[in-house]
């Protein structure tokens, strides 16, 4: 009974499933479509791309499409559909196929850190679904797309880092769901759209860096309740914040810096409860610190440096329970450092230098064992330094110089074990230093205590300072010995222990100082002979021992000291004769004066003097007829070599007659004109300069345009001056800012490079001669301007970055426009930024260019760069070259300017070039403000080149900056 109940089921279970099954095929064919369809979509894209496609995207392919929901960057829902695509950070080049938005399921479509371009022309209404669009940091160009603003349900939209340009749409106030905007680091123009406070669901606005928006702050923005990032830097605002911003009450981040903004800090800030971050730095504020910032109790980060402001730092800032990082410096504070200061026990990081703080330092600062940073240079601030910096372990950075602060160095401070940097140079300070030989801090790497009160004996255990680069110790009071444990300062780049009372020898340990690029002893009582180990430190380029008591002769192991550009041995009690070889051919003659007993080519000569403690005898009789013995030998050996040299040249015109059809011209663009056209430039009357590299020709193509033709000296062995580096950068590159290289002309033995030619020559050549008057303020701006642009593209836009290394005026040409363009790549570097420097293994550059960095350790990277450009901006500025004529041997443009201005950018009216006429001292200012910037001593204090640009483009806006 059982089987025949049970045969009829399954019998009728088997006949469903056989008519059901036809469904079953149709239904998986369909599916099967289905991925077969969205895979042909994904190739289609994948076939879009330029170059070659990512490793990381070979599993997108057909013959692969059943597995197409587990392809790299693909995800699926439930019916196999695909909802998301993520191909970020892959540096994909190319453009994005429009079929993309067949994907009508997409939800996600993240593009992020590639190198797409075009503009987006999408039909942005059938991603109906589309919920997240991240297009940052690509080469997207044009206009914001208008059609953005139909998708309904985006929430997140990140257009950032591309070159976007023109306003933003109004439409973008209309995103009912967003909850994500960046529009940052653009080309957009115009107003903030009022519009933009309609976006209710907003939690992050991001729309600054780049972007020069019209106008200011648009108080709607009060409406985005539920806001809790927003970000309006760098992007040349005007006017007042706004009071309504402090109806933002979710807000944890507020950056508004490095903008133009005025007026006073509104009271309304302090409502933000929940405010984590607050950064105003970089703009016009005035007025005082808002009381009502008590109130900012969730408060970490507070940065106002770089402001006008002015008053007492409230008290309640030091009571604010969380504040981590104070930052205040270059205002006009008064009064002085809240006594409650650093009681929180959190405090990581102050600055409150370039102010006009008097009174004590607080005892309190490092209270919580968690201060880092410590800044308080430039105030008027006196007493002693607290007993408790010498237990504050954490301390890294500590900067105090210019005040006047008295009393000791407190016992343990010095030997602090992560203190990196100690400069208390400028002050009253008094006492010796302790000689604490159980422990030091092997990651100090600067000390400055010049120009205090300090005596005693320089402690042996300076020596365990194994990091310290820079040890300063001029002008005070130290006597004694120098410790022969100053040998152990391998690392030691600059050691200038000069206007002290040191005495006795040097120690020839110092020879061990193989690091060492500045020597300082002068004035000083140093006695006995100059140690010849000194010869021994390969990169010395500067030593000065003047006005000591060294004596016995000048050592002739230092004429092999190729690194050495300067020295001072004068006013001592050096005797014998100056040797006359090596690098003692090339220092100035004021460096040997002052030794009574000393002779030679620049005193007085050594067959003659009187004065020489050595017994000159007959042997002198007998050098002064040597050369009337071999004279007739030398005649006939001279005319031998020049008999030879007369064979050897027609012997080389001939050969090189007979190999002048070899010539090989490489194009780097479309040219009218070959490598006869090139050849018939190089005429002597043709001449336009002469450089270390080659000579410079000017020549007319059949056409009729000019080029300049540099023409390099014949290379040998792996020295090309500087060719491989000029053809290898110049070929690749193209920007408007940049001298364009044309073609490269060869024959083995001389090479040619073809440029465009520049009819006014070089900046230095116009700024220097007699026609730097006709180069009046406007054009100057100008040519800072585009100037910084090139070396911008450089730094930022080439990959791997290229860095100059010789930024100079005279490296920046000028065509009939006067329009600036970088020149002259011989020396330049292809940079692949790690994050660290890369070392040289000798100095190139110009002097008066080059970076502290640089000439003392060897190491460059793109801030060297930034340097150098500071300096043409000074010479802009003052129409003066970058050393001589400032009334001081050794003082360079830097230094003077430093000095005449004390660093006031209102002071930039001392030294503006008395040849302008009608020059907006707004815009002088701004331009002097970058130029100091440029010139920091550290070059992580510099800006970058495109933050060069951004403040010399606002120079150009009325009232930068207003003289007070």
């Amino acid at each position: 009974m059982a089987n025949s109940v049970t045969s009829p089921f399954f019998f009728t279970y088997f006949v469903v499933v056989f008519l059901a099954s036809p469904n079953v095929i149709t239904s998986s064919q369909s599916h099967n479509l289905s991925l077969s369809r969205q895979a042909n979509i994904i190739i289609s894209l994948k076939q879009t791309f330029v170059a070659s496609v990512p490793s990381t995207l070979s599993s997108w392919n057909m013959p692969n499409y059943m597995y197409l929901c587990s392809w790299t960057g693909i995800a699926c829902d439930n019916t196999k559909s695909v909802t998301s695509i993520d191909i970020s950070n892959l540096n994909i080049t190319g453009s994005l196929s429009p079929n993309i938005h067949e994907l009508t399921r997409l939800q996600i479509l993240n593009i992020s850190n590639n190198l797409f371009g075009g503009n987006l022309s999408w039909e942005f209404p059938r991603f109906k679904a589309l919920q997240v669009l991240d297009a940052y940091n690509n080469n997207f160009s044009g206009p914001l797309p208008l059609g953005a603003a139909q998708l309904v349900q985006l929430k997140h939209l990140d257009f950032g880092g591309n070159y976007f340009s023109g306003k933003i749409p109004l439409s973008y106030g209309s995103f009912d769901r967003l909850e994500f905007l960046s529009l940052a680091g653009n080309d957009l123009r115009g107003p903030i759209p009022r519009e933009l406070g309609n976006l209710t669901n907003l939690r992050w606005l991001q729309l600054g860096y780049f972007n020069q928006f019209d106008d200011g702050i648009p108080p709607e923005l009060g409406k985005l309740v539920n806001l809790v990032h927003l970000d309006l830097s760098s992007c040349n605002m005007k006017g007042p914040i706004p009071a309504e911003l402090g109806n933002l009450n979710m807000l944890d981040t507020l950056f508004l810096q490095k903008n133009q903004l005025t007026g006073v800090i509104p009271s309304q800030l302090g409502n933000l409860t929940s405010l984590k971050s607050l950064d105003i730095s970089v703009n016009e504020l005035t007025g005082e610190i808002p009381i009502d910032f008590s109130g900012l109790k969730e408060l970490t980060l507070l940065n106002l440096f770089i402001n006008n402001l002015h008053g007492e730092i409230p008290q309640c800032i030091a009571e604010l329970p969380k504040l981590e990082m104070l930052n205040l410096w270059r205002n006009n504070f008064t009064g002085s450092i809240p006594s409650k200061l650093g009681m929180n026990g959190k405090l990581v990081e102050i600055d409150l230098s370039s102010n006009r703080l008097t009174g004590l330092i607080p005892k309190s600062l490092c209270l919580g064992r968690n201060l880092k940073i410590l800044i308080l240079l430039d105030n008027f601030l006196f007493g002693p330094l607290p007993d408790d910096f010498g237990q504050c372990h954490t301390l890294s950075r500590v900067r105090m110089g210019q005040n006047y602060l008295s009393g000791s160095i407190p016992t343990g401070f010095l030997y602090l074990p992560e203190l990196s940097l100690v400069e208390l140079q400028n002050n009253y300070i008094s006492g010796q230093l302790s000689n604490d030989k159980s422990s030091a801090s092997s990651k100090l790497e600067g000390l400055n205590l010049s120009n205090n009160r300090l005596s005693g004996a320089l402690p042996s255990a300076i020596g365990n300072f194994s990091g310290l680069k820079n040890l300063l110790l001029t002008g005070n009071g130290f006597s004694g010995d120098i410790p022969s444990d100053i040998g152990r300062l391998e690392n030691i780049l600059k050691l200038d222990l000069s206007r002290n009372n040191f005495s006795g020898p040097i120690p020839p340990q110092i020879g061990n100082c193989h690091s060492l690029t500045y020597l300082d002893l002068s004035q000083n009582q140093f006695s006995g002979p100059i140690p010849v180990q000194i010869s021994q430190i390969h990169i010395l380029n500067y030593i000065n021992i003047s006005w000591n008591h060294f004596n016995e002769s000048l050592p002739e192991e230092i004429s092999s000291m190729k690194s050495l550009t300067s020295a001072d041995f004068s006013h001592n009690n050096l005797s014998g004769s100056i040797p006359e070889t090596g690098q003692y051919l090339f220092f100035n003659s004021t460096s040997f004066i002052g030794n009574p007993y000393l002779c030679g080519s620049y005193l007085t000569p050594c067959n003659i003097t009187s004065n020489s403690p050595s017994k000159l005898g007959d042997g002198s009789d007998n050098k002064a007829k040597v050369p009337t013995k071999y004279k007739f030998i030398f005649a006939f050996g001279l005319l031998v070599c020049s008999l030879i040299f007369v064979v050897l040249a027609i012997i080389k015109t001939r050969k090189g007659s007979k190999n002048s059809n070899l010539w090989k011209l490489t194009a780097f663009q479309k040219l009218e004109f070959g490598s006869e056209d090139v050849l018939e430039c190089l005429k002597e009357n043709n001449i336009i300069g002469r450089g270390g590299a080659g000579t410079v020709y000017r020549g007319t193509m059949p056409n009729g345009d000019y080029v300049a033709v540099k023409k390099l000296g014949i290379s040998k062995g792996s020295h090309d001056n500087g060719l491989s580096a000029e053809v290898k950068t110049l070929g690749k590159i193209r920007h408007r800012y940049i001298v364009r290289l044309l073609a490269f002309c060869s024959n083995k033995e001389i090479n040619l490079l073809v440029y465009e030619y520049m009819l006014n020559g070089s900046l230095g050549e116009v700024l220097h001669g007699k026609n730097g008057g006709h180069l009046q303020w406007e054009t100057r701006l100008k040519i800072a301007i585009e100037s910084a642009k090139g070396l911008s593209y450089l730094h930022h836009d080439c990959s791997p970055m290229i860095i100059h290394r010789d930024v100079k005026s005279n490296n920046i040409l000028l065509n009939s426009e006067l329009e600036a363009h970088v020149a002259d790549f011989g020396l330049a570097k292809f940079f692949h930024n790690n994050g660290t420097s890369e070392c040289m293994s000798a100095i190139a550059g110009s002097y008066g260019y080059i970076a502290p960095e640089y000439a003392y350790t060897l190491k460059i990277d793109e801030k060297s760069d930034v340097y150098s450009f500071g300096v043409v901006l000074l010479e802009l500025i003052t129409g003066r070259r970058p050393v001589g004529n400032f009334g001081e041997e050794g003082v360079d443009i830097v230094q003077w300017v430093k000095r005449e201005t004390n660093w006031s950018k209102e002071g930039v009216v001392k030294i503006l070039d008395e040849r302008l006429k009608n020059v907006a001292i707004g815009e002088a200012m701004q331009v002097f403000f970058v130029a100091m910037l440029c010139v920091e001593e550290y070059s992580v204090e510099r800006p970058t080149m495109r933050e060069v640009v951004q403040m010399l483009s606002q120079a150009k806006q009325p009232n930068t900056f207003q003289i007070q």
